[in-house]
């Protein structure tokens, strides 16, 4: 089959490995989709960050190189043994945390923070290749109501769910965002569902301004603090990742209210005697837990459409050129989809 094989940074290469037969436990899918996410262009650009390198990851068993992509969906081929619930054809999306099921995190329910934390597509292998074959654990299977192409941005979006529900939003609250990448728009899309009674946006791209209100913002701008207006908002959600906008998104933030971190950056640098006379929070989330029922439900019961991030759909040969390089490029792209076994226009018969 073919993959995108990372062999280090601006090192991506699509070639044909073999297609792993499931070993018990586990489940092999065809891949229908596979986003692009901004850790997987991190890793392109000037990793790696997450990918384990030399010693292999604890629950994939996988060090680099290794197939990347963790945002994917597909339909199953062939399982594994004393996988059950689960027989070829199903069509299912992909939740890629790894799990060791016998940490104190993982026994209280917090896999997400278990402590072989990991994500099959980067530290183990992934979706961005024709077919996958991951733990049986990670697979839900998928209503008729349920397309693939909406599966394929569960990812991000329980991402999102996750770090509302955190969050902990009041009915009526005012909620901000900073950052209108694929996350901060989903956190946009996601919070009036949440209790928000206002939701207000900010980024430097008109585009993404454009599909923020789109999604439901009641208004939009570049500087947070002057969309806000008034004492500040309740809960702000920082979706960039640098001590800047965390201070930018504070300064935005009524006394006593909240600020959601999901952007991700080094060390940073906080007046705290402000933070302290304030009394405001300043939250974390990360990955998701319980969040891919949920977002099906909301598909296939309400009709949420969360595809409507998805600016670019590409082929798995050209993944670098029309991917990763153009992201790089700050070509105005919000989600960019891979279909593995799709051909491009010029390359079919």
């Amino acid at each position: 089959m073919k993959a995108a094989v990372w062999y280090g940074a601006k090192d991506i290469r699509v070639e044909s490995v073999p297609v792993m037969p499931p070993g018990p436990g586990e489940v092999t899918i065809e891949v229908a989709y596979c986003g692009i996410c901004g850790s997987d262009l991190h890793e392109y650009a000037d990793g790696p960050h997450a990918i384990p390198v030399g010693d292999p990851h604890p629950e994939s068993g996988v060090a680099a190189p290794l197939v990347l992509g963790h945002e994917f969906c597909g339909t199953v081929t062939e399982v594994g043994g004393g996988v059950t619930g689960l027989v070829p054809g199903d069509r299912v999306a992909v939740e890629p945390h790894y799990r060791c099921g016998n940490c104190p995190r993982c026994l209280a329910g917090e896999y997400n923070i278990c402590r072989h934390f990991g994500f099959a597509g980067l530290m183990g292998h992934g979706g961005l290749a024709e077919h996958a074959t991951v733990p049986a654990y990670m697979l839900h299977r998928l209503p008729e109501q349920v397309s693939l192409e909406q599966a394929a941005v569960f990812e991000p979006a329980a991402v999102a769910l996750h770090a509302v529900r955190r969050a902990g939003i009041r009915p009526g609250e005012t909620v901000a965002v900073l950052g209108l990448g694929p996350i901060g728009l989903l956190v946009t899309q996601l919070a009036a569902r949440y209790g928000a009674g206002r939701v207000v946006a900010a980024d430097r791209s008109p585009a993404r301004r454009e599909l923020a209100l789109r999604l439901g913002a009641a208004d939009t701008g570049t500087d947070l603090a002057d969309v806000v207006g008034g004492e500040g908002a309740d809960v702000v959600f920082e979706a960039v990742g640098s001590e800047d906008t965390l201070r930018a998104s504070l300064a935005a933030t009524r006394r006593g209210g909240r600020v959601m971190f999901l952007g991700l950056t080094g060390t940073v640098r906080l007046d705290a005697f402000a933070l302290v006379n304030n009394e405001q929070t300043i939250m974390t989330s990360v990955g998701y837990r319980d969040a891919y029922p949920e977002l099906i439900r909301m598909v296939a019961e309400e009709g949420v459409d969360l595809a409507g991030i998805v600016t670019s759909t590409i082929a798995l040969e050209h993944v670098v050129r029309d991917g990763f390089e153009a992201l790089l490029r700050g070509e105005e792209q919000v989600k960019v989809l891979v279909r593995p076994l799709v051909q491009t226009k010029e390359q079919r018969p």
